[in-house]
């Protein structure tokens, strides 16, 4: 018998009623994506890291599954790291000017983030973050306090 090898997350996959509106909308988050794509049925880039995201229209997914309907609702967000507050409140701005639904604009959550949510042309909710200040680089082991000692019981 052969050990199971665990299975990797590999793809993350939306389907799209109009493939150029996605795919004009996500270019606008940084994915590179050809321009010939716009017409075709499925395309997909890999992202940083190697983890892919597909986008498939609803005739192809429909090809394979005949019943598929869209799910109510949205359960699930993508998240885009902007690099800093002024570019999530830029980002959010240029997107909901060019039409996009906002959700929630920008504000500084409680977590530590400048934070953001919009939807795609298809529904999916998507969120913009940053850090609302730098990140620091960690102290040095030698400069880190020790764990603390708990008192013997």
């Amino acid at each position: 018998m052969t050990a199971r090898t665990a299975p990797r997350f590999d793809l993350i996959g939306l389907t799209v009623a109009d493939m150029a509106a996605s795919l004009a909308f996500y270019r606008r988050l940084g994915i590179e994506l050809p321009a010939a794509a716009d017409t075709q049925p499925h395309t997909e880039a890999v992202l940083p890291g190697g983890l892919r995201i597909a986008w498939d229209t609803v005739e192809t997914v429909r090809s394979f599954d005949p019943e598929w309907t869209p799910a109510a609702g949205s359960r699930v967000s993508l998240a885009f790291d902007c690099g800093s507050p002024e570019a999530v409140d830029a980002l959010w701005t240029e997107l909901t000017e060019a039409g996009h639904t906002g959700r929630l604009k920008p504000w500084d959550a409680f977590w530590g983030q400048r934070y953001a949510i919009l939807h795609d042309p298809d529904g999916n909710a998507v969120d913009l973050f940053a850090a609302s200040q730098p990140l620091s680089e960690p102290a040095p082991q030698s400069e880190r306090q020790s764990e603390p000692q708990l008192p013997d019981a």
